[in-house]
């Protein structure tokens, strides 16, 4: 058996031109996952990483702080989804960061109203309904997501970390517990960043240890560090 740490990139600039990018916050988020990591003796024979900056950036820091070694290897199929296009699709008003800016800075909770409008942007993608609209289809993100998990269980290395994004790690989990692949992202709202998911792979079948964990961010002075966006 194989284990595959999933972690959750750290905060990324939320609000800001460029998105992909860790935030301060988050650069602070990884090197405390990192440290935990560390102190409780937790080493990879393999280090995965996502091909965005923020995927980069966690691992970098994490790995860092950790102080362990390994191989590393970019995995493509550990991509998030097209955000930036999923939300066009949907609102074609809000397809610039300064519109989204705009809107965003009128509502009350910016926070609180991007969520409802990213899950109804999501729900419209994942419907199928309007697949000829975006450049990858929610059916063909899911195929590449799985496709993913299956590479890094059958790549022979007993314990990976795998820095990735929160829809492809709600993918994976969806997946594992048979639930309908449709409502895979409700389990991508609740992720926290540099949260671990874990799962152990073998050769028949694999199953689902443990999901969104922050055990490094359970402090009484961190409360500040636990986010969702």
């Amino acid at each position: 058996m194989g284990s595959l740490l999933l972690i959750r990139h750290g905060q990324a600039c939320f609000g800001s031109a460029d998105y992909d990018r860790l935030s301060p916050l988050g650069e602070l988020q990884s090197q405390r996952l990192g440290q935990w990591l560390k102190q409780a003796g937790q080493a990879p024979d393999l280090i995965a990483v996502g091909p965005l900056r923020r995927h980069a950036q966690t691992a970098d820091l994490c790995v860092a702080a950790a102080a362990v070694t390994a191989p590393r290897i970019m995995v493509a199929d550990l991509d998030e989804i097209d955000h930036e296009e999923i939300l066009a699709r949907h609102r074609p008003d809000l397809a610039t960061a300064a519109q989204l800016s705009a809107e965003m800075a009128g509502a009350g909770d910016p926070h609180r109203a991007f969520q409802r409008l990213f899950a109804a942007a999501v729900a419209r993608w994942v419907s199928g309904e309007f697949d000829g609209e975006y450049t990858r289809s929610w059916g063909a993100f899911r195929a590449a997501t799985l496709q993913g998990l299956q590479a890094l269980a059958a790549h022979g290395a007993r314990t990976i970390w795998a820095f990735t994004s929160g829809g492809t790690i709600a993918v994976m989990v969806n997946a594992l517990v048979g639930a309908p692949a449709g409502q895979a992202f409700a389990l991508s709202w609740p992720l926290v960043n540099t949260s671990l998911t874990r799962i152990r792979t073998g050769a028949q079948r694999h199953s689902l240890v443990s999901y969104n964990s922050w055990p490094h961010l359970e402090h009484a002075d961190a409360g500040h560090l636990v986010t969702h966006r």
